[in-house]
C-alpha cells in the first residue's frame, strides 16, 4: 500500500469505529432520557459542533438547493429517530445490519449488472438469519419495523446527499440544523429538563463526537484520498463492528447464526463496493 494511502484509510477505519462504538455508547443512557432525547442530543450538539467549524450562515445558497437540503436534513433526524427507538428493542448489531440494507439496496437496484444477483441473494440470506437469536425466541417485531424504516430513510438519504454534497461542508452543516429543528423537540418531549441537566450534556458532547462529529471531519478527509469503491469497502465493514461493540459495551450476545448473518449482509455490501466503478 502506498504511504499515501494509509493515512486516508486510517481515518476512513478510525470514522468506522468511532460511529459504531458512539452507537453502542449512546445506548447506554437511554434510561436517562429515552432514544428520542439521545437523538436530540445527538443532532442538536452535532448541529452546533460543525456550524462552529463551517460557519454554514456564510453560505450563498440557491433557492434551487433547498428542498433537497430540506429532504436531506429529515432523513437525518428520521433515521436517528428510528435506529435509537431499533435499539431500544433488538440488539445494536442486529438493527445496524438491517440499516445498512438501504444504502445496498440503493446501490444495487441502480445497477446492472449479473454479479449483483449473488450480493442480493447474499443479503436475503443474512436477514433470514438475524431472527435466529440463542434462546429462540422471537426479534421484537417492534424493532425490527423501527430498523427497517432507518434503512428506508438512509437509502432516501443516499438519494439526496450527493446533491447536497455539492454545497461542500457548509451544506451539509444547513442539513444537520433542519434536523435539529424537528428533532430536538421532540427528544425535548420525551426527556423534559433532564435533557439540559450537566452530566447528561456532557454525555450527548461525548455521543454526538463520536457518533457524529467526528466521523464526519474523518469522512471528509478520506473521500477525499481515496476511491470511493475503497471507501465503500471499509465502510461495509459497519455491521459486524455495531455488533462487536454492543457485545463489548453493553453485552448483547448474538447467536452463531446471527454472526452468520451479519457476515452475509456484510459480505453483500463488500461485493456491490467492490464490483462497483469507482
Amino acid at each position: 500500500m502506498k504511504a499515501s494511502a494509509q493515512f486516508p484509510m486510517a481515518a476512513a477505519f478510525a470514522s468506522l469505529i468511532s460511529l459504531q462504538v458512539g452507537a453502542a455508547f449512546a445506548k447506554t443512557i437511554f434510561p436517562m432520557v429515552g432514544p428520542d432525547g439521545v437523538a436530540a442530543l445527538r443532532i442538536g450538539i452535532s448541529a452546533v459542533l460543525l456550524a462552529i467549524a463551517f460557519q454554514p450562515w456564510s453560505a450563498k445558497i440557491s433557492a434551487t438547493y433547498w428542498p433537497s437540503i430540506i429532504t436531506y436534513g429529515a432523513m437525518i433526524g428520521l433515521m436517528n429517530f428510528l435506529i435509537y427507538r431499533a435499539f431500544l428493542h433488538i440488539p445494536v448489531g442486529i438493527a445496524i445490519s438491517i440499516e445498512v440494507l438501504g444504502p445496498l439496496a440503493i446501490s444495487l437496484l441502480s445497477s446492472k449488472r449479473k454479479t449483483d444477483i449473488l450480493w442480493i441473494l447474499l443479503a436475503l440470506i443474512g436477514v433470514l438469519l438475524l431472527p435466529f437469536n440463542q434462546a429462540n425466541a422471537a426479534l421484537s417485531t417492534t424493532g425490527l419495523v423501527y430498523a427497517v424504516l432507518a434503512a428506508i430513510c438512509w437509502g432516501l438519504y443516499i438519494k439526496t446527499a450527493s446533491t447536497v454534497s455539492q454545497l461542500g461542508s457548509k451544506g451539509v452543516t444547513t442539513g444537520l440544523f433542519v434536523a435539529a429543528l424537528f428533532m430536538v423537540p421532540i427528544g425535548i418531549s420525551q426527556a423534559g429538563s433532564a435533557l439540559f441537566t450537566p452530566t447528561v450534556l456532557l454525555l450527548g458532547l461525548v455521543i454526538a463526537l463520536l457518533s457524529s462529529a467526528l466521523p464526519f471531519l474523518l469522512d471528509m478527509y478520506a473521500l477525499k484520498r481515496l476511491p470511493r469503491s475503497i471507501f465503500g469497502v471499509l465502510m461495509s465493514a459497519s455491521p459486524a463492528v455495531s455488533a462487536m461493540a454492543g457485545a463489548i459495551i453493553l453485552n448483547e450476545q448474538l447467536s452463531s447464526f446471527q454472526w452468520l448473518g451479519i457476515f452475509a449482509i456484510s459480505l453483500a455490501c463488500l461485493g456491490a463496493s467492490l464490483t462497483k466503478t469507482p
